[in-house]
């Protein structure tokens, strides 16, 4: 077996798949700014594999577009297309790379010259000869099919066994899906999950055969029995710490044995960690042939649906029958055609239940009429490629693609079947003209849904918040779908249909490492709006949509653009955000206007979907994650143990020396208001005035030999004082009142760095940190090591002398004891005031405030804050990290790639589908979670919505009690005269926004003064602000009691201003 690259390749053992590949000696260096967050996910190694891998791609359909451009994305070496077929006007309602200009024509060639815009590494050609010969099979890592009769799949796969390649076969019909991996017989998996490697710091460890250790309880061992570890920075027992990788039985959430005789050892006394060692695992594969009727286990989809693979799996070859027969699938519609396929299966599966051999695959559930039912589905809609399916394939395929080239994750073994039946019509099958072709770009999804729900698709307003990742995955969906289209006449019948509008926003713009994962913009598109630019892009792979872009964030203060007219003509509302506070404010404006929300969010190889369906389903709001643990700040300030405290030490350094001093400075020179306004903050008055009188008068450079000798000085105080201080404070050996050892668990004893400018890592802080101190004084900077090694030995460092006086916090409670008991702020501000120069002074004097940005290399920031970092840990004995895993930490970025994205936004789209066509219960609906690393997949109903029950009134928090005051203008006295007319309560509160209008308890005369105005008169009198001219409804929150002066709850109350 060779790895798949430039033919005559260096061969590798045919014995260890893809796992034992040596990487392409001539690949280029991988570019950390386009993979940035694809590199989170895949690593540097796998993401060499790839970079030396070839792909052949059979079938350039709307799967296998899907499929290529996952695969180019993510960066292989070369992709190879085979296919011979004319492209349909039918394709373009699933492949986003053909026009009605290509039609005729064959599809490939546009499919190739697109294709090769995404990535600039990833050569994209095409091949129209004979793809079973072994000369050309055996230049590729992967063999991926996507549009070949089941016969053809069969003989590829065993072609490619012939040369050790890889094989995927994959086929989207209608609503149903399948996909098939054949690694080979022996596949080397180097990391089955892709996680990070689990370490925990040790508690204790018993002398004992097996030795049986617990991890400290800040965190759960969690490891699974089987699991490989090793030892380090044991201490007592220091044997472990040189023995190799062993197995661990675990006993208990903390505890775990490991097969050690520990009884001679040396007895345990503090500290030391285990880490997870991740082996490689060996996967054996069967070839299609013998896998047909031998297939193992299945990959189950959705768990709501046991025996469904089993169905699916006789009903695909009964399928494939009718094609080989025919030279087509059924037509849609068709019931004798659609039974001949049902009457196919069912021949297989009596023949399957015949036989003798246990490994054979069985359905062993009735042929009911369910299944029946099920089996005319997937007939009928057979010659349909729906956009949905394709993308959530193609994500799922795609994924497979990568694993075949770079050993990482573990491959779907070996069948996966999916479908979204749920999806049809409660009729069905529909009658043969409905699902009839028109010959225009949506057949397919006529011939699922029928031409009356395509019109409806096609009137649809669709409101996307976002044009990011998911944003343009969404954007390509719709334009195939024909969602917010102008009607083609075949459709309309003749009359003018009406067309719905994508609204689209996103404030952000353009940046480079986007393009690796954004597949609408181009490197041209750097620098431009997402939004204007995706909405564009979005236009040209269907003329015909109708899209509004916009730049604005969707928050309250743009409330004026995205109000009530707005909200009003907008049938659905979809995220693609990257935070959840925004998340959570789309979902208030969604419950407001009772919009249904469709949500989706990736991770990884991880992504969820959730739909939220008015007076259906809970809002996305109503049940949250827990919030992230917080470090505690002694841990940052003095006692990190992991190499995430000292990134984040390290970027509140960033934040506060080259952002807050400067913003600081600035603010005292220009507002004569800061000192006053200081005077109000106690607790960071005298810092505050601390780090004036260094940014302004003793610290204050004039040169770049200043810089560098405040970098040097930086370096002595952090690196060495601080810590030395620390020891003279906490003495090694030192115990506590417990009698414990203080510097144990958590406290690592840290050690002074001496400077040594021949140390890298020394140097580059020196470096960066001078370099942004000029920056802040506009003093021009320099790289050039040189410079710093010849003036550095020159710099005066006074020797440490530890203080007496300087008391360090142990823990948070002593931290807050000290603040508490600070004494004598003002007279220390005081004296540190009376120094600063005056403003008139300083006249003319601006620092430039540093704003971190953690993708531009030339701007010192990650420098910086990876050497602090990497310091920082070398103090404290704790593993360092490389500027690209420090720059995930410090910028909290989010891994992702772009096989997840395109499979969660097709669950979206299938969820559009359900609303579209009205589903009226809970149970229609279904959430979504997948880890393609694994692979994995798991489907809910979405929580049905609580009801509060009021007396007759029975309500959720969808509902509103609705007042027109369109024809009357409601006084006060009206409005609540209103609540004992229709509700027999009466409102002790009254209230809008954070206003309080009535209360029970407010002064007689002020509540009668309020009586005679009118609701808006009310609100914009005790708000202090008007109401926008363009609002159509207030809305008010009601706290009432009943006759018997009991509580009584009722839903807000939305009073209408005009129609």
């Amino acid at each position: 077996e060779r790895e798949r690259g430039r033919p005559g390749d260096r061969p590798i053992d045919p014995r260890k798949g893809c796992g034992a590949m040596e990487v392409d000696n001539d690949a280029r260096e991988i570019d950390e700014g386009l993979y940035s967050r694809q590199l989170y996910v895949m690593g540097h190694e796998a993401q060499r594999r790839m970079g030396g891998a070839s792909v052949l791609l059979v079938g350039a359909n709307g799967l296998g577009v899907e499929i290529a451009k996952n695969v180019v994305l993510a960066g292989v070496k070369r992709l190879t297309v085979h296919d011979n077929t004319p492209a349909k006007i039918e394709d373009l309602g699933s492949h986003f790379y053909l026009t009605e200009d290509d039609i005729g024509k064959p599809r490939v060639e546009p499919t190739v010259s697109r294709l090769a815009e995404l990535n600039e590494y990833v050569s994209v050609d095409s091949f129209d000869g004979d793809i079973m010969d072994p000369n050309f099979l055996g230049d590729y890592t992967c063999v991926v099919v996507a549009d070949a009769p089941l016969q053809t799949k069969i003989e590829l796969n065993t072609a490619c066994r012939k040369v050790g390649a890889n094989f995927v076969a994959a086929q989207v019909n209608g609503l149903f899906a399948s996909a098939f991996c054949d690694f080979g017989d022996e596949f080397v998996v180097q990391d089955a999950d892709g996680e990070q490697p689990i370490s925990r710091l040790i508690s204790t460890i018993i002398q004992s055969e097996p030795a049986v250790v617990t991890v400290h309880d800040e965190s759960r061992l969690g490891l699974e029995t089987g699991a490989h570890v090793r030892f380090s920075e044991i201490q007592g027992m220091t044997e472990l710490n040189s023995t190799e990788p062993v197995p661990i039985t675990v006993k208990g959430p903390y505890t775990f044995e490991v097969p050690i005789d520990a009884s001679k050892f040396s007895a345990y006394t503090n500290g030391g960690y285990v880490h997870e060692v991740k082996q490689p695992k060996v996967m054996n594969f069967k070839p299609l042939s013998e896998a047909l009727t031998k297939p193992g286990d299945f990959l189950l989809t959705d768990f709501a649906k046991m025996g469904r693979s089993e169905l699916l799996h006789f009903g695909f070859q009964g399928l494939e029958a009718f094609r080989e027969k025919h030279g087509r699938y059924p037509a849609p519609g068709n019931i004798d055609e659609c039974s001949a396929v049902v009457s196919a299966a069912q021949k297989l599966i009596s023949e399957a239940s015949e036989s003798s051999d246990p490994d054979v695959v069985r359905f062993d559930e009735e042929m009911d009429d369910k299944a029946e039912a099920l089996l005319v589905a997937l007939a009928s809609g057979a010659s349909a490629e729906l956009a949905p399916m394709t993308a959530f394939l193609g994500g799922v395929v795609g994924q497979e693609v990568l694993k075949a080239c770079s050993a990482k994750f573990t491959p779907l073994q070996q069948f996966l079947y999916f479908d979204a039946a749920e999806c049809l019509p409660a009729e069905y099958p529909l009658p043969e003209e409905e699902c009839k072709p028109v010959g225009c770009r949506y057949d397919g999804q006529i011939a699922v849904f029928g031409k009356e729900f395509v019109r409806k698709l096609n009137a649809l307003s669709m409101f996307l918040v976002g044009a990011g990742a998911i944003g343009c995955e969404m954007l390509k969906n719709w334009a195939l779908m024909g969602v917010a289209v102008s009607p083609c006449a075949e459709i309309a019948g003749g009359e003018q249909g009406a067309a719905g509008v994508v609204h689209i926003t996103d404030m952000d713009k353009i940046e480079r490492s986007n393009l690796n994962r954004q597949f609408l913009f181009r490197s041209t598109d750097v620098g431009s709006s997402k939004s204007t630019a995706a909405a564009r892009a979005v236009q040209s792979m269907n003329p015909d949509i109708k899209v509004t872009a916009y730049e604005d964030k969707v928050a309250p203060e743009t409330e004026d653009i995205f109000g009530d007219d707005f909200m009003a003509a907008v049938d659905v509302v979809c995220t693609a955000l990257d935070n959840v506070e925004a998340r959570l404010y789309v979902d208030q404006r969604c419950l407001n206007y009772c919009k249904p929300m469709l949500e989706s969010g990736t991770l990884g190889t991880k992504g969820n979907t959730q739909v939220v369906v008015p007076h259906l389903t809970e809002n996305y709001g109503a049940s949250r994650d827990p919030p992230e643990k917080s470090v505690p700040v002694c841990t940052l300030k003095n006692f990190p143990y992991e190499i995430p405290h000292c990134v984040q030490w390290a970027r509140d350094w960033f934040e506060g020396a080259y952002t807050q001093l400067p913003l600081n400075a600035n603010q005292y020179i220009e507002n004569p208001h800061f000192l006053a306004r200081l005077d109000t903050q106690q607790n960071i008055k005298v810092e505050t005035l601390q780090g004036l009188k260094e940014s302004l008068i003793t610290e204050r450079p004039t040169c770049f030999e200043d810089c560098i000798r405040w970098a040097r000085l930086q370096f002595q105080d952090r690196f060495y004082n601080q810590i030395a201080q620390l020891l003279h404070n906490f003495p090694p050996g030192m115990v506590t009142s417990s009698g414990a050892q203080f510097w144990s668990g958590t406290k690592r004893q840290p050690t002074p760095l001496e400077f040594d400018v021949n140390d890298q890592t020394h140097l580059d802080f020196v470096i960066a940190a001078a370099n942004l101190r000029a920056a802040n004084y506009g003093i021009a900077g320099d790289r050039s090591p040189e410079r710093f090694q010849a003036y550095l030995p020159s710099v005066d460092v006074a020797p440490f002398v530890p203080k007496s006086n300087v008391r360090i916090a142990a823990n948070d409670s002593e931290l807050k004891e000290q603040s508490d008991n600070m004494m004598d702020i003002d007279t220390v501000a005081d004296n540190i005031r009376n120094e600063l120069p005056s403003r008139e002074e300083l006249a003319g004097v601006h620092l430039d405030e540093a704003s971190f940005e953690k993708d531009d290399d030339s701007n010192f920031h990650m420098d910086f804050i990876t050497a602090a970092s990497n310091l920082r840990a070398r103090n404290y004995g704790i593993t360092e990290a490389d500027k690209h895993e420090t720059k995930r930490i410090a910028g909290k970025i989010i891994p992702a790639i772009a096989t997840t994205t395109a499979l969660v936004t097709g669950l979206v789209c299938l969820e559009l589908y359900k609303l579209v066509a009205g589903k009226g219960s809970a149970e229609d609906f279904k959430n979504g979670f997948c880890n393609l690393a694994l692979p994995f997949f798991a489907f809910s109903e979405p929580i049905e919505v609580k009801k509060t029950v009021a007396g007759d009134l029975n309500w959720s928090i969808w509902d509103k009690i609705d007042i027109d005051g369109t024809e009357k203008e409601y006084t006060l006295a009206d409005f609540l005269q209103y609540f004992k007319d229709n509700y027999s309560v009466e409102v002790n509160m009254l209230s809008y926004a954070v206003s309080i209008l009535h209360s029970f308890f407010s002064p007689p005369d002020k509540r009668a003064e309020r009586m005679k105005m009118t609701m808006k008169q009310l609100v914009e009198s005790v708000s202090k602000k008007e109401i926008d001219p363009n609002a159509k409804f207030l809305t008010f929150e009601v706290i009432c009691v009943d006759q018997d002066d009991n509580d009584v709850d009722l839903p807000p109350v939305r009073y209408r201003l005009r129609r």
